[in-house]
């Protein structure tokens, strides 16, 4: 969950980076009504991605404001919010909220990638990137800080995560890293986005700060600021956290996402470039993203859906690169779903496969949604969990499960339509 270590050298890197700050990202934005929010949640003051999908709609005959409609009925959370799905999710929560410490975080193993495996660093310690998840997971909800249910939970959590804020703009605690601060900087856009807290908006402006001065050559980011390479998995999470923040009107410089888009692109594994093979994840066509640029360097599910959802944050939407993504994802979850059930590739793959495909709408949703809503609601335990084998946690993995099936309900601004 934390921290590989593939190439140590990549922990020391360029100095700061300081990107102009007049020049701030400029993406399609609209304001949107939502459906009516249980009473714990008023009306959200997060904003929307519009899509763009003038090639679609041209393909259809229909014009672009009748194919985004279009993708939004297909998306619309009535059709699978199902009693079980809500069911599941309010088990969920009621587990997660029962695991929080009282001094707001969740415990897990923080440890990082080795190969297919999880090395444990520290067993069963406060986890900045769990606690972060587990707090959206209930934002998902339609829970808010202080109101309701779990309205204590969201705030000890705020207070915890607050508290790892270093002078620099850096979240951390035990040894986490940039992981882990974006999910932490994504949590308090969310919440900011909900409340307009001062306090939140003051720690938020610090974390985003410090995510783009800490961007390298590359366009990407790794485990620690200021690294020199950059991987696919750190960069999605910062962009993420960067898109929510700009979202609720803090500044973010154009040129980040830019430079972000391009490392993405150039992740990409053209159709062109012929056979590779790695691990449980053959391709010979193309269509995957790989984990880093130099040569021979993995593509799997994960990383593919991760860019799919990297440039859909970036404000590009239909385009060919992104068509020959899903085409891979498609072809490959049946197999990566069977191999990593219960291991944390499965979970992280596909709380970026959600995004990707809930952005891209339409039957790619609906056809995926079916499936992974299916498989969670088999898999979940008796006291509200689903197993996580390999990885930082069953905090981990439930997290990830009930913000994958709490998505539909559009509570999140982020995911709002």
């Amino acid at each position: 969950m934390n921290s590989n270590r593939d190439g140590q050298s990549s922990d020391h890197g360029d100095p700061p980076r300081r990107n102009p700050a007049p020049e701030t990202l400029g993406m399609p934005m609209k304001s949107l009504v939502t459906k009516p929010s249980p009473t714990s949640a008023p009306r959200r003051r997060g904003l929307a991605l519009l899509g763009a999908p003038l090639l679609l709609a041209i393909a259809s005959g229909m014009s672009p404001a009748q194919e985004h409609q279009r993708r939004i009925a297909v998306t619309s959370g009535e059709e699978w919010i199902t009693p079980e799905v809500g069911r599941a999710a309010a088990r969920a929560l009621k587990w997660l909220a029962e695991q929080q410490s009282q001094d707001g975080y969740w415990a897990q193993d923080i440890g990082f990638k080795l190969n297919t495996d999880y090395s444990i660093m520290e067993a069963d310690a406060p986890h900045v990137g769990v606690t972060a998840l587990a707090l959206i997971a209930f934002l998902a909800g339609g829970n808010l800080p202080g109101r309701g249910e779990y309205g204590q939970v969201l705030e000890r959590g705020i207070t915890y995560l607050l508290g790892c804020l270093k002078e620099d703009g850096y979240i951390t605690d035990h040894g986490s890293r940039m992981y882990d601060h974006a999910f932490a900087t994504l949590f308090l856009a969310e919440v900011y986005g909900m409340t307009a807290r001062s306090d939140v908006r003051k720690a938020l402006q610090s974390a985003v700060n410090i995510i783009v001065d800490s961007q390298n050559r590359e366009g990407g980011w790794r485990y620690k600021p200021f690294a020199r390479e950059s991987d696919m998995s750190i960069t999605v999470c910062q962009v993420l956290a960067l898109r929510s923040a700009r979202n609720v009107g803090i500044a973010v410089p154009s040129r980040t996402i830019r430079d972000a888009e391009r490392y993405v692109r150039r992740s990409a594994v053209s159709r062109r470039e012929g056979n590779y093979n790695y691990g449980y994840s053959p391709y010979n066509e193309g269509g995957a993203f790989t984990y880093q640029l130099r040569g021979h360097s993995r593509a799997t599910f994960p990383l593919t859906a991760a860019g799919v959802t990297t440039l859909h944050a970036a404000g590009i939407y239909d385009d060919p690169v992104i068509d020959d993504a899903f085409e891979f994802l498609d072809s490959q979850m049946p197999d990566f779903n069977r191999y990593y059930f219960g291991h944390y590739f499965f979970y992280y793959g596909h709380y970026y496969a959600v995004q990707a495909y809930y952005t891209a709408g339409g039957d790619r949703f609906k056809n995926y949604f079916r499936s992974i809503r299916d498989l969670l609601l088999r898999q979940q335990q008796s006291n509200g969990s689903w197993p996580c084998q390999v990885g930082p946690g069953e905090a981990f993995s439930t997290a990830v499960a009930a913000l994958i099936l709490q998505i539909p309900y559009q509570y999140l601004p982020i995911f709002q339509r």
